[in-house]
Formats: C-alpha cells, sequence, structure tokens
C-alpha cells in the first residue's frame, strides 16, 4: 500500500515553476518515514507551512492557539491555522501558487483537520490558488458509516458540513465532497493511495500510526473517538489525563458498578462496559476535568469492531448516565454568551442536550441519517 505523499514523484509536473505551501504536522511523512516538509522542500519550491491544530510538530494541547512563527528546522515561515482564524490568510496565500495538505485525520465530524481542510480550499478558491491533497487511510475505518447529521445551527470548527460523525471517508474524498457538494468551487487535485482498501483498519496498512493528536496515542482510540468525545460537553471525564483518553468515562459522583450494569442490560453489540475507577491528572489547564481526583465509571471495551456502534453506543451513555445521577450530572455551558454548547456542537444537534427523545427515537433518527449520508457520500468515494 502507498500513501499519498508515497506517490509524489509521479506528480512533479503538476508542481513544477510554482511556489508551494504546506499543511501539515508530524503524522506527515512518507512510508520510509521522511516528513513530507522535506520531501516537498527537496523536489518543490516550498515557501510556507501552515499549522493547524495542535502545531505543526504537534505539541499542543487541544484548543491552544498558535500565531506566526518561523519553523527553526527548515527557516519557513509557519502560519497559523488555529488563532484569531483558522484559514490561510490573503497575505499569506500570496506567497504562494499551490497549498497542499498531508495530514492523519482521525476519521470523525469532530476532528477539526478535516475543517482545516476545508477553511484551506475555502480561501483558496477565493484568490485563485490551487488546493492539492496527500491522501491517508481513515483509522476508524472507512467502510463503517454512523451518525447523526450536523444541523447547521450546531455548526462550529467541530462540525461545519452536514456530515455525520463516523463519516467512513479519507481526506482526499472527503476534500472533493466538500468542494461538490458544498460548493467551494477551488481548483482541486487529490493524490490518491495505491492499494488501500475501505474495509482495512489502521494496523492493515502496515504504516506507522503518529499520534494525530497528545490524546489519540493509538488508532483503535479513533474508533472510541466517536463513542465518547461528546462527554468533552458534560461534567464528566473522557478519560483525558489518562494514558487511554476517551476509553475511560467518569465522575466522582458515578457508581461504576451500577451504571456498567446498566448500560450491559442494553445489549449494545460489539461492546463491554468494564466498572472501573481513575484517576486523571491535569492535562490542560483550561479544559481538564476532575485533575487528581478519584473518578468512577467505565472502561469501553470493544469485543467486536465489525459489529460495534459508536455514536449509538456513545448516546447511550450519555442517557443512561444522566438518567442514572439526574442532581449530578450536568452539560457544560457555553465557553462564550451566544454560542451553543459544547454538547450541542459534538453532537450535532440541540434535541440530545434538552432529552427530546427517548434513546429509541435517538436511534432510529440515527439510522436514517446514515441511510441519507451514505446516498451523498457515494458519489465521492474513490476506493
Amino acid at each position: 500500500m502507498k500513501l499519498g505523499i508515497d506517490l509524489i514523484d509521479k506528480h512533479l509536473d503538476y508542481f513544477k515553476g510554482k511556489r508551494v505551501g504546506l499543511i501539515t504536522n508530524p503524522t506527515g511523512i512518507n512510508s520510509e518515514f521522511k516528513s513530507t516538509i522535506d520531501i516537498l522542500k527537496e523536489k518543490t519550491n516550498l515557501v510556507a507551512l501552515f499549522s493547524p491544530e495542535h502545531g505543526v510538530r504537534g505539541n499542543l494541547q487541544a484548543g491552544v492557539q498558535l500565531d506566526t512563527y518561523i519553523d527553526e528546522k527548515t527557516n519557513v515561515t509557519v502560519y497559523s491555522m488555529y488563532g484569531a482564524s483558522k484559514r490561510p490568510s490573503k497575505e499569506a496565500l500570496d506567497t504562494l501558487d499551490i497549498l497542499c495538505i498531508d495530514l492523519q485525520d482521525a476519521g470523525s465530524r469532530f476532528y477539526t483537520f478535516i475543517y482545516s481542510m476545508a477553511y484551506a480550499m475555502i480561501a483558496c478558491a477565493e484568490e485563485n490558488k490551487e488546493f492539492v491533497v496527500f491522501d491517508r487511510p481513515n483509522p476508524a475505518c472507512a467502510s463503517i458509516v454512523e451518525g447523526n447529521i450536523l444541523d447547521l445551527s450546531c455548526r462550529s470548527f467541530i462540525g461545519y458540513y452536514p456530515i455525520v460523525q463516523r463519516h467512513g471517508m479519507t481526506m482526499s474524498e472527503l476534500a472533493k465532497m466538500f468542494n461538490v457538494e458544498y460548493n467551494i468551487g477551488v481548483k482541486l487535485k487529490t493524490i490518491d493511495m495505491e492499494g488501500y482498501k475501505r474495509e482495512m483498519y489502521f494496523e492493515d496498512t502496515k504504516k506507522l500510526w503518529i499520534m494525530p493528536s497528545p490524546n489519540l496515542p493509538t488508532p483503535d482510540l479513533t474508533i472510541i473517538y466517536n463513542t465518547t468525545c461528546i462527554f468533552e460537553g458534560t461534567n464528566m471525564s473522557e478519560g483525558r489525563g489518562t494514558t487511554v483518553p476517551f476509553k475511560f468515562v467518569g465522575s466522582p459522583y458515578v457508581n461504576e458498578e451500577e451504571w456498567a450494569r446498566v448500560l450491559n442490560d442494553l445489549k449494545l453489540p460489539g461492546v463491554y462496559f468494564r466498572p472501573m475507577v481513575f484517576t486523571p491528572v491535569e492535562y490542560n489547564k483550561k479544559y481538564s476535568k476532575h485533575a487528581f481526583e478519584m473518578c468512577r465509571g467505565v472502561d469501553v471495551c470493544i469485543t467486536n469492531r465489525d459489529i460495534f456502534q459508536a455514536v449509538k453506543t456513545g448516546f447511550a451513555m450519555l442517557d443512561t448516565v444522566r438518567k442514572l445521577y439526574p442532581n449530578d450530572f450536568k452539560v457544560n455551558l457555553p465557553y462564550k454568551e451566544g454560542m451553543k454548547c459544547m454538547l450541542e456542537l459534538n453532537t450535532g444537534c440541540t434535541y440530545i442536550k434538552d432529552m427530546v427523545y427517548s434513546l429509541e427515537e435517538q436511534f432510529r433518527i440515527i439510522d436514517e441519517d446514515t441511510e441519507k449520508f451514505k446516498r451523498v457520500r457515494e458519489k465521492y468515494l474513490i476506493y
């Protein structure tokens, strides 16, 4: 199997005589572990780097904003795409002709890298610049699709287009869909993988996993990320500050045996909930929850990932815990007045926060929306 960047030599004529910019981070490497930054610097006229969330070197926690700086290793200017603005500026784009992207996505609607790509595509369309995607695998498996379609009233940088949580698409496929379906209209070129199959999990690709962000240390966590990331918007820990973020969920007020029993009684496919006690450390002064407090909850153990329903499982966890502990469970307030709260942004709707539907009705919406999205998605699949 070959990554998009592995195939650069077949496409060098496209870059000839053009000034090149690159959106990347440490995940941007070829199959011989060489940085895409170094490859493009050797083979093209690389003039600018652009940093998504977590930084070009991947050393920043979630939510930490960036300013323009000089990359010490290459002496190339790095422009932020995660600061006051989340898109390349006109001034930055004026320095180049082609903007490329090479990032390892996590396979989830609320992972910001796909919107860094979308915002960059929009900016390039406005400034008549070309856009190139070096494609990479979807680590959460590109053959499994599930979720509710984002309500645009809950639009944000963790959910910008009406797609489902577990979209089952690669970056090249998403770029094609964004460009046509949502009328971006940029001059787009995708350098697609060879030998990639939709059914592959990340270990099947035989490629090196490099953390796309500090809280996704292993590729299997990208599957559970679609389950438990919604707890960001609550007063419960989603396992950040532990060795396995997103696998543990809990809070000091939970009875771990009780919650695990209720969840296991639902007999959700492909998952077992193990009672768990854990103590997160502080990972971020702004976002840490229950740092150094004993949290009681569950360890989400996937027993069969081919039938595991990540989004339904997350909604079930949320539905059960708020009913078990109605006096203790809280939805976090918005960060700023007038904004939607994080739970609405992560779930892509208001009806979960407001408890409008039963769990069975939530599952029905997921089934219906998944089928609707599949029909749109089908037109843009490459593999």
